[in-house]
């Protein structure tokens, strides 16, 4: 293997590193190829690239970036040669060099950066920043895209703890849930208590390079039947009942806590491991079931009436958000009345035929359908805080997670995109205003 491979060139060996951008950028540069150069583990050297790294204003993380995809990338004439000789001879010996040799060199990098004291924080940020770029700077994707293959293998089950979070849990964690939580806003300590009583559950996972920092944390509500409204499950002064009556498990909240892991597959695995504890602690608890957000449906109703589709020539849809555009509009009885009518179907419809390639539109539809729930119920003001009404009219649903069905849910999910769904939900959507049309593919 040639010095390129080391120093994480893509030109032919013996090429000079290229002189370009600022001193902090050539110098942050110089560290991560001293660090690749090195044999064998060196945490000081990796620390001094780190910090190099990290302080990087944002022009200039900005070239790093560009450089990390251009510099750090595999050698495409040597990956040619290995992949000809391998062709030619496909012993193990050359297929382990044509292994090595088409592993981007950017990966060897992360690893040895992870060395340094805080490290997998570090590179944790670095992907954060990767994917706020993105959309703008394209050719960071390969970048991106190594530092999550590592974050999935960094952050797999064989090294997530699942802890219980309760009133005595320290300080410091109990902050980062009301700093973090992302689906309904914890409005103080009174609030979190609440969410911490005996018939409320918050687990979360960590990890060992983060044991004060959550990774993605859930919150239960354990009831005597599946819950259909929100606002009741996040009253303070609502009163407490005893575990020992509950019937259902009720996922009212799950809140991935680094924007730079997102994508890596914990979700799922904690939902089931929190629902195995669960049916170990309370064996009368039977039914899992998430009260969940329908994040797309008002933006996907809306685009459907910009593009003039054949409800709106109609005059089918449009009094309906014609009505929506009413202040307070569910507080009117009659009104609220006659756009249920409408509004439950069409947003069944969106579950079940709005697509993202094969797959529902709706992002959260995607994560629990894909663990293996069943789309089980849709219901009607199950969330009229001002963002449940603007994304989604105030409705909310209910995904089922029967631990005999997952596996095969999920096969089916998978394999041919078919979606589980109640009897209830599939008659709705049959009843949509537009429920004559094709299938609308965004």
């Amino acid at each position: 293997m040639g010095l390129a491979r080391f120093i994480g060139l893509s030109s032919r060996p013996g090429t000079a590193a290229p002189q370009t951008g600022s001193h902090s950028v050539r110098q942050a540069l110089s560290l991560c190829r001293d660090l690749l150069s090195e044999r064998g583990d060196n945490g000081r050297l990796a620390q001094e690239a780190m910090e190099a790294c990290r302080s990087l204003r944002a022009a200039e993380q900005t070239e790093f970036f560009d450089l990390l995809g251009s510099e750090f990338s595999p050698d495409p004439e040597e990956v040619g040669r290995c992949a000809d000789t391998y062709r030619t001879e496909p012993t193990p010996a050359n297929l382990t060099h044509l292994l090595e040799v088409v592993e981007p060199p950017r990966q060897d990098l992360f690893r040895r950066l992870n060395l340094a004291p805080g490290g997998t924080r570090a590179l944790i940020e670095m992907r954060a920043q990767l994917l706020t770029g993105l959309a703008q700077h394209p050719q960071w994707s390969a970048v991106e895209a190594d530092l999550e293959h590592l974050l999935t293998d960094w952050f797999n089950r064989a090294f997530l703890v699942l802890r219980r979070i309760d009133w005595h849990t320290p300080a410091i964690i109990l902050e980062k849930l009301i700093e973090y939580e992302a689906v309904h806003q914890i409005q103080g300590w009174r609030d979190l208590r609440r969410r911490l009583q005996a018939d409320r559950r918050c687990y979360a996972f960590f990890h060992p390079a983060l044991p004060d920092e959550p990774i993605i944390f859930v919150e239960v509500a354990l009831l005597d039947r599946m819950a259909a409204r929100v606002q009741p499950l996040l009253d303070p002064d609502s009163p407490i009942t005893g575990p020992e009556a509950a019937k259902s498990a009720v996922f009212y909240s799950i809140t991935n806590c680094q924007d730079g892991l997102r994508g890596v597959p914990f979700g799922s695995l904690l939902i089931q491991m929190v629902a195995d504890e669960l049916h170990r602690e309370l064996p009368k608890v039977r039914t899992f079931a998430t009260l969940s957000p329908i994040p797309g449906f008002m933006n996907w109703l809306g685009a459907r009436a910009r593009r003039h589709e054949t409800g709106l020539q109609d005059g089918k849809l449009a009094p309906v958000l014609e009505k929506l555009e009413v202040p307070r509009w569910f507080a009117d009885k009659d009104r609220a009345a006659d756009l249920q009518r409408h509004l439950l179907p069409l947003c069944a419809y969106y579950l079940l035929q709005a697509k993202h390639g094969q797959e529902p539109l709706d992002a959260v539809a995607r994560f629990h359908l894909r663990n293996g729930a069943r789309l089980e119920r849709l219901n009607w003001l199950g969330d009229t805080s001002p963002t449940g009404i603007q994304r989604s009219a105030g409705l909310t649903v209910n995904y089922v997670y029967r631990l005999e069905d997952l596996d095969r849910n999920h096969r089916l999910y998978t394999r041919e995109h078919r979606v589980q769904a109640s009897h209830s939900v599939e008659r709705l959507s049959r009843q949509s205003l537009l429920s004559r049309e094709p299938a609308a593919r965004e």
